[in-house]
């Protein structure tokens, strides 16, 4: 009896200290999702710009050269693939935005979601955008968006507001005609809600048409 309570002792100061080791602050997970960020810019060859080149590009970035412009006060990065056809939000106006995504978990380097596939081929996720003086809101349309089923969250992460400051929100009328494309690094902390919560780094590719 004795031996098998020191056993079970053991074994519990074991998983205390197991635990005790394996836990990390807010700040050393935050480090951890820098060094993740970082690698992958390495890793993908990203050629990091400032907004004052963006700017001085009239706010494109050159896909040729893998060119993605750095925010600095939100830590997204983000290349424009394509602008799009129509025009961009008006400020006071509200419209419906159909997106078309992959999610990547830089942390975890793996495939974590996407609606770009055939078994979502008649989901695509909707959500309602509102531009307000250059301030973008938006909410996911429950019932038809894989993000919301999944994330349980109508909010959209801030991190897929970013690109309406600079894309054009339209429809594909012809064959010619292309719908605005981004490919964007959200930390956690624009990032949707399990990211944030669990502090990881997300990369997207995202596609945006404008709704009925």
């Amino acid at each position: 009896m004795r031996k098998t309570a020191w056993m079970l002792l053991s074994i519990f100061k074991m998983m205390l200290i197991a635990s005790c080791s394996s836990y990390e602050t807010y700040a050393e997970r935050k480090d951890k999702e820098r060094a993740a960020i970082n690698q992958f810019l390495k890793d993908s060859a990203i050629n990091v710009i400032s907004e004052t080149v963006f700017n001085q590009q009239d706010f494109t970035t050159d896909v040729s050269k893998n060119q993605f412009v750095l925010f600095t006060n939100t830590g997204v990065y983000m290349q424009i693939v394509r602008k799009g056809v129509g025009e961009k939000l008006k400020d006071g106006e509200t419209a419906t935005a159909l997106c078309r995504f992959t999610e990547w978990n830089i942390l975890g380097d793996s495939m974590q979601l996407r609606n770009d596939i055939l078994y979502y081929s008649s989901v695509v996720d909707k959500m309602t955008v509102k531009n307000t003086s250059g301030t973008f809101t938006g909410s996911f349309v429950n019932g038809s968006s894989v993000m919301y089923s999944i994330y349980g969250s109508t909010s959209v992460p801030a991190g897929w507001l970013i690109p309406f400051s600079y894309i054009n929100l339209g429809r594909q009328t012809t064959e010619s005609e292309e719908i605005a494309k981004v490919r964007i690094i959200v930390p956690h902390g624009e990032g949707q809600s399990d990211a944030s919560s669990n502090v990881y780094p997300c990369f997207y590719t995202i596609t945006y048409e404008r709704g009925r």
